[in-house]
């Protein structure tokens, strides 16, 4: 039965009743939807725990999700968009409709340039996090518990912490999450290791400096939710937290209710509140979600309960080569950087074979032998290929060729830029993870290429217009170099410190346990040998020279890179800071060049003025949109940026 039914809590005209064009104004509706469903369908069949949940009286597993949908008010959408929202936040509306990138959470929806509404979709942000703390502004959902034969369900645990400035106690979670309490307060069989970088060695903490305990204006006191060092947790380093945890609950449901929801509108089902069924249904999900798509359709989700195809496209975006903690006991959602369920082989979406022993699979396998295979369009930009795991879609895992993408999927590669793009004026802004960076941001805003990959899928599927084709590093082209030959060609700009190489971010051969086909971890998890990775080739200005490259590359005034050095104060100097590049704009004028010992030609050397840069731009453009990785109605979106961002590199 999947959704039996939605509460809706408010409804309101959107923007107060502004209307986008032929597609008239748009409604606002905020609710819950109730889900049930069958333990025992085939189609649940992949899902951990899922039999050992408790069941209604019908025999079904019930959850609930919250939910936001936008729809057209006076006409029917022409398709469906599922949001499905990172980390609490609703993504797709300032993803697609070029609002400020900020990742704050928010409770509004700022309309931004329309370009959603305008092509008629229907947006529905989905909260499908359990460990979301819920409120306003972040969605999340309750999940199903798991109680093995009825009883409360104990097991172990591993907790990141990545600190970026002293402190003393932390929540037993990763982020600001609902954690899995310990089972007592009692940390004798415990552990606490820490390592100074991403793949260095672990040294345990004697459990007599540490404790299960929640700070006060009192001092510590025994708490099963938090962790108390006195000596305090230190910048830069990383710390995993092992310990015996409790109250897990049914991770799976996540894939569940991103199945169940786009079924419901698409088919039509109970108290459905959008106007009229929806022939196409799209799924987008960026980073932590764009990873949960590719586990998606690595467990065969894409069919629901009654046998029928969910959605017809996925964009992933920002996704990596990865896939994510959403299906094993005890799983983590946010978590992505310690080695897990989430490292595991395969990486590519054809069948690869694995140099360590786990055989010959696809990431897709699953999905085309249960039918309801979509179109699939990744993308990602410089910062998943300098994480170490974006390469891996497309390399063999021994590392010695080019892997192609099915006839389905397309991937797309964003030259020169960071995980999430920031605004202007350029600053030294805290990243995703709240460390600092040496440099300034990088200020490459990429939107405009993920709207047309959006359209292009779109058309993909609804007129079987053959999208264009993947633009990735390669092997066989010599666009696809390790890190190493990468900093080397940085050695001649020499005011640009690069990292050590040794100190980068890796995916590697583990082994998670004798209880992996059950999704239940053993930790510390064994890592073994080093998977290959590669990133973009660069040019003599040290700008990715494969992918889609922006105007910004093709016609540069600065340096943009997908890495960044972490900056001192938030400790480990030489390390990357995660997901965030940098920009190092060009000298303006050649003797600021001579004066710096710049080795790259200024900006007044490479263009006669700003209108001849202008000009430039605007010619890189519309060559991308004869190439169709740009539509037409952002060449001028494109060029002003390119401007505001020349006159910035002109001002410093």
């Amino acid at each position: 039965m999947a959704v039996t039914s939605a509460e809706i809590t408010s409804r309101t005209p959107f923007e107060n009743g502004n209307s986008w064009g032929k597609v008239g104004a748009y409604e606002r509706i905020d609710g819950m939807i109730n889900f049930e469903v069958e333990p025992d369908n085939p189609s649940n069949s992949t899902i951990i725990d899922l039999q050992h949940s408790p069941v209604n009286n019908s025999g079904r597993v019930t959850f609930t999700s919250d939910f936001v949908l936008l729809q057209p008010s006076e006409t029917k959408p022409k398709r469906l968009l599922v949001d499905v929202v990172n980390r609490g936040r609703k993504r797709a509306i300032p993803d697609f409709n070029m609002v400020s990138p900020a990742l704050s959470p928010s409770y509004e929806i700022a309309p931004g340039d329309g370009f959603l509404f305008q092509n008629g979709y229907a947006v529905i942000s989905l909260g499908w996090q359990y460990d979301v703390y819920r409120s306003s502004s972040l969605m999340g959902m309750d999940p199903p518990s798991v109680k093995v034969n009825g009883n409360l369900t104990e097991g172990t645990n591993l907790v990141e912490i990545r600190p970026n400035q002293t402190q003393k106690c932390y929540l037993l979670a990763n982020r600001i999450h609902k954690p899995y309490p310990a089972a007592s307060t009692d940390n004798s069989n415990a552990r606490i290791l820490v390592k100074e970088w991403e793949d260095g060695p672990e040294i345990e903490i004697p459990p007599s400096e540490w404790s299960f305990a929640k700070e006060t204006e009192n001092g510590p006191v025994p708490d099963v939710e938090h962790i108390y060092m006195d000596a305090g947790f230190q910048p830069g380093k990383i710390y995993h937290v092992i310990y015996q945890a409790t109250c897990p609950v049914v991770s799976g449901a996540t894939l569940m209710s991103v199945r169940d929801v786009g079924s419901w509108i698409k088919y039509g089902g109970p108290h459905c509140p959008v106007k009229s069924t929806v022939k196409h249904a799209y799924a987008y999900g960026i980073s932590q979600t764009g990873r949960l798509l590719r586990h998606y359709l690595y467990t065969g989700m894409n069919v629901d309960e009654k046998g029928r195809q969910v959605y017809d496209g996925i964009l992933a975006h920002v996704a990596g080569g990865r896939r994510g903690d959403f299906n094993h006991r005890f799983a983590q959602p946010s978590q992505q950087s310690s080695p897990g369920f989430g490292h595991l082989f395969p990486f590519t979406d054809v069948p690869s074979t694995d140099p360590f022993g786990r055989g010959t699979k696809g990431l897709q396998d699953r999905q085309l032998e249960v039918g309801g295979v979509p179109k699939v369009v990744y993308t990602n930009t410089s910062a998943e290929y300098w994480r170490g795991d974006a390469s891996l879609s497309h390399t063999d895992p021994s590392g010695y060729s080019d892997i192609d993408f099915p006839e389905n999927t397309r991937s797309y590669f964003f030259s020169g830029t960071q995980h999430v793009p920031n605004k202007l004026p350029q600053r030294k802004t805290p990243g995703p993870d709240g460390s600092l960076g040496l440099y300034g941001f990088n200020v490459v805003d990429f939107r405009p290429l993920l709207r047309a990959a959006l359209a292009n899928l779109v058309s993909w599927v609804e007129k079987g217009t053959l999208p264009p084709e993947t633009k990735v590093p390669r092997l066989d082209h010599g666009t696809a170099i390790t890190m190493e030959r990468a900093f080397e060609k940085f050695e001649h700009i020499q005011h640009i410190r690069t990292p050590d190489p040794s100190r980068m971010w890796r995916i590697r051969e583990i082994n998670i346990g004798t209880q992996e086909i059950h999704g239940i971890t053993t930790y510390p998890v064994e890592e073994l040998q080093e998977y290959p990775k590669f990133v973009s080739n660069v040019d003599s200005d040290g700008n990715e020279i494969a992918g889609i490259r922006m105007p910004d590359i093709s016609v540069p005034i600065g340096t943009h890179t997908g890495w960044n050095l972490r900056s001192p104060e938030t400790g480990s100097p030489e390390q990357i800071i995660s997901m965030v590049g940098f920009t190092d704009y060009f000298p303006h004028d050649k003797p600021s060049s001579l004066s710096t010992k710049d080795p790259r030609k200024s900006i007044s050397e490479r263009y006669s003025s700003r209108s001849g840069y202008i000009n430039e731009c605007r010619d890189a453009a519309k060559k991308l949109v004869e190439e169709r990785y740009l539509l037409e109605g952002d060449i001028e979106l494109v060029v002003a940026n390119c401007g505001l961002r020349y006159d910035e590199a002109i001002s410093k």
